[in-house]
């Protein structure tokens, strides 16, 4: 699109309230020529402010697997590059060697007899380091080996703890829970890792820059949890820290990993402290929320909007927001600044500009499309599910630079 239609979409969004999306394929929730998305009252805690975003049209997601479900089932494998040797036929056993690892690729087969989404930003843990999904994708059902893009999370560590990696320690509402009137049970899950540390993979793809984001992060919650070393009355987030042993605190600076700091019992405190009012509002909401179409939300730290994550369906929502709600919970808790007021409209034109200067496109023929498009401030990724009686955005997530 040349500047000068830029400029006059701009003008059709703002006169007549569409976004104009040109030839390309409707995004999940569209229907014609109009954004689909509206984006709800927020619900806020601390400097945490988080907008349900509802969409016109829900799309069949039902036959997608979570990397979580794969995982926990076994029919999904994950192993260091070297792990599998050559391509295997399907339902034949994988065979194992133990060397060609290589920091950023693992290997994956999917025995499912369903297609895999896999979302950037998801962390396995085990190997010979923890490791963070570079960017979504589909995985088809009953594939061979296929080398998965990964960028390290634990840069301390390359001595293999495991064969094959798997879940982490997390553990929060099970998968569906929190709609369906079932928040009390619990599953161990993957983590979703918060916005900073997923932007470095997801645009940046650079493995010094992850590390770098994961090492900031570990040196701020170890000073948050210094501050609470002591019954202290300073509030972080709204909230007035527990009292942290010293030996917690020293734990955490020895450890490297990302994984084993997020799953220490008093970060995830601190995380709770954070998330769980968060789940309990969104609980409230479930009626309007289901009835509505919701697919996604808008979230926002110190009065800045910071990242959307948008699904094709209310289902797919369902799945991975335990996960997503903590991880917009880890990037705020350490931030320690008050509630700061963000106006809807504001999320609203957020989720509408989605046209960028300049797209890369990846395609996987019969599977899936990847789209990443630079604009203003901004970079939004789109993965597009080619599977047979599909053909629309399974996974939309926009992020601020």
């Amino acid at each position: 699109m040349n500047p000068k239609s830029f400029v006059s979409a701009v003008v059709a969004v703002i006169v007549a309230g569409l976004l104009v999306v040109g030839q390309r394929p409707a995004r999940a929730g569209e229907v014609g020529s109009s954004s689909g998305y509206k984006t709800l009252d927020p619900i806020r805690h601390g400097n945490l402010t988080i907008f349900p975003v509802v969409a016109n049209k829900n799309y069949p997601t039902g036959e997608f697997l979570t990397l979580d479900e794969g995982l926990r089932s076994g029919e999904v494998i994950v192993t260091e590059a070297g792990g599998v040797q050559g391509l295997i036929r399907r339902h034949s056993a994988p065979v194992i060697q133990h060397d060609g690892a290589q920091v950023n690729r693992l290997v994956l087969i999917n025995n499912s007899k369903r297609p895999l989404l896999l979302l950037a930003g998801e962390i396995v843990t085990g190997g010979k380091q923890d490791r963070v999904i570079g960017k979504d994708r589909i995985v088809p059902a009953e594939s061979d080996p296929i080398d998965l893009s990964v960028f390290c999370v634990e840069p301390g560590r390359w001595v293999q703890t495991s064969q094959n990696f798997n879940t982490s320690g997390a553990t929060y509402a099970s998968v569906g829970g929190p709609m369906h009137g079932n928040a009390g049970a619990v599953a161990m899950g993957t983590l979703m890792a918060q916005p900073s540390v997923r932007a470095k993979a997801m645009a940046d793809k650079d493995q010094n820059e992850v590390w770098a984001a994961v090492r900031k992060q570990n040196a701020d919650v170890v000073s948050n949890l210094s501050m609470a070393q002591s019954a202290t009355t300073v509030e972080v987030n709204g909230t007035v820290p527990p009292a942290v042993p010293s030996a917690t605190v020293e734990e955490i600076q020895r450890t490297s990993s990302y994984a084993k700091m997020m799953e220490n019992e008093e970060v995830q405190k601190q995380v709770d402290a954070v998330a769980k009012p968060l789940e309990a509002n969104y609980q409230s909401l479930i009626g309007q929320l289901r009835d509505r179409h919701a697919v996604g939300v808008v979230v926002a730290v110190n009065g800045r909007i910071i990242w959307a994550d948008v699904f094709a369906s209310t289902d797919l929502l369902e799945k991975y927001w335990p996960k997503l709600v903590r991880s917009y919970a880890s990037e705020a808790v350490v931030m320690r600044a008050k509630e700061v007021e963000v106006p809807v409209t504001r999320a609203q034109l957020f989720l509408e500009d989605m046209e960028g200067r300049h797209e890369t496109i990846e395609n996987e023929p019969g599977i899936y499309r990847h789209t990443e498009a630079s604009g203003d401030g901004f970079k939004a990724f789109s993965l597009t599910s080619l599977l047979p009686k599909t053909g629309f955005d399974v996974h939309v997530a926009k992020m601020s630079e």
